[in-house]
């Protein structure tokens, strides 16, 4: 799939193509505005509040206890959701984009939303992932204001060019785009049930210590005979499997503590290794890529497990390749080299470390110390590989899953100007991505 992006950015945007102001293709009586400024305390039953968080990959997901009166509510009249127009995240990073649906219909939104009521000149669809597409922003980021949090000033937002064919042509391309979308999210649907799977089986193996307990009542089991003979039969005074011993995290793991490199060493274009600073860099599984280093002072190696320990402690990755790793970041791989037997052991006792969020005098963090004191239960050194064995193969289909749903990301996002544009068919980027599939 990768082979077909070099050909699809050599094609290049037509020059000819006419752009139209966003705020020329929204409602005139209403405009695009933002919410309410002070949400003020929440209350149960209120009006429900869309925050700029919420927006992410095209969805809203909002914290349903994040509700307002209907008397702070009705100040902003002007946000009442009516379902249909697009919100976008003003504050940071521009790109978070979504349509509101018709059962969030009289829900609002928080200053950091901004709300954009297109008019039906439009397709709702196209004009969405237009303001998702890098040319949009590129073009919001290279104006971004504020000397401490950036965000996307209204004015700015209002002036965004939005090239605009034929509606016939923008409903096609909004299909086909639609499609790919489609294709992205089965795969973080399918990613979703397979770490699930994954964690079931770790959780079952060693910490319910469900085979044990079987061999106890006498009851058959699923697993290989293989790996049934590596259980012990029987729990011990304390409940825990007979021969597993208690251990800490720096007795069973290789830890590395995040460090900052040198402030000219950072940059945007690629150069160096990847570069992540903390949490805000997670994703599902993988952090995103957004920031590089030439002078990298800590590394975390491909498959290494990434943990964040500063505000907030505990969230959990996994290196997509060699990375560098700023002061917000642990690197902790098993003493065997098991990748996903580290993955996942991290998780079971993520509220352990999540305990630190609430200490530090300005922010939740924990220290090298701390982290290697954490107590952690150790199997027997071959059930850790058997678990490598079963589950590895699992999570390498996520990976799998994320590399097809990335290299569709790159592809959408450079078929929109040359559709939009005319210089290819719909039918031509079908043969495109099918090639690729």
């Amino acid at each position: 799939m990768r082979a077909l992006l070099p050909t699809l950015r050599a094609l290049g945007m037509a020059d000819e193509l006419k752009y139209t102001p966003l705020n020329e293709l929204c409602d005139p009586e209403r405009g695009i505005t933002y919410g309410i400024v002070k949400v003020g305390d929440f209350v149960v039953g209120g009006v429900p509040v869309i925050r700029g968080g919420d927006i992410r990959d095209g969805r809203i997901a909002f914290d349903d206890k994040k509700r307002v009166s209907e008397e702070v509510s009705r100040k902003f009249q002007r946000t009442i959701l009516k379902g249909g127009e697009l919100i976008i995240n003003l504050i940071a990073e521009p790109g978070h984009v979504a349509i509101v649906p018709s059962e969030l219909a009289g829900a609002n939104v928080s200053r950091d939303v901004g709300v954009i009521p297109l008019n039906d000149t439009v397709d709702h669809r196209y004009v969405s992932y237009c303001l998702k597409s890098p040319m949009a922003v590129e073009w919001l980021t290279s104006r971004l204001q504020g000397s401490v949090t950036q965000k996307i000033n209204l004015g700015t937002l209002r002036d965004l060019p939005i090239p605009v064919p034929s509606r016939e042509h923008q409903r096609a391309i909004a299909h086909f785009l639609g499609t790919l979308d489609d294709r992205i999210e089965l795969n973080r649907r399918m990613n979703e049930t397979l770490e699930a799977m994954a964690r079931a089986i770790f959780k079952d193996w060693f910490v319910d210590f469900g085979p044990v307990r079987a061999k106890m009542e006498g009851r058959a089991s699923h697993l290989t005979e293989e790996v049934w003979h590596l259980f012990p039969g029987r729990l011990n005074d304390d409940g825990k499997p007979d021969g597993w011993k208690d251990s800490t995290i720096a007795q069973e793991f290789s830890l590395t503590m995040g460090q900052s490199p040198p402030g000219e060493t950072y940059n945007e274009s690629g150069n160096g290794l990847p570069f992540f600073q903390g949490r805000t860099d997670f994703g599902f599984r993988y952090p995103k890529r957004r920031m590089f280093c030439t002078a990298p002072t800590r590394i975390a190696e491909q498959d290494d497990t990434l943990v964040s320990v500063r505000a907030p402690v505990g969230d959990i990755n996994m290196a997509w390749e060699r990375c560098c790793i700023g002061r917000g970041i642990a690197a902790v791989r098993h003493r065997s080299g098991s990748r996903s037997y580290t993955y996942h052991a991290l998780f079971s006792i993520q509220s352990e470390l999540a305990a630190f969020e609430h200490t530090g005098t300005v922010f939740g963090s924990i220290n090298k110390g701390q982290f290697g004191s954490l107590k952690i239960l150790a199997p027997d050194d071959r059930l850790v590989a058997a678990f490598e064995t079963t589950v590895g193969s699992i999570d390498e289909r996520v990976r799998s899953n994320e590399a097809e749903a990335a290299t569709l990301v790159q592809i959408r996002d450079l078929l929109l100007p040359k559709l939009v544009s005319g210089e290819i068919r719909i039918k031509d980027a079908e043969k495109i991505v099918g090639e690729a599939a």
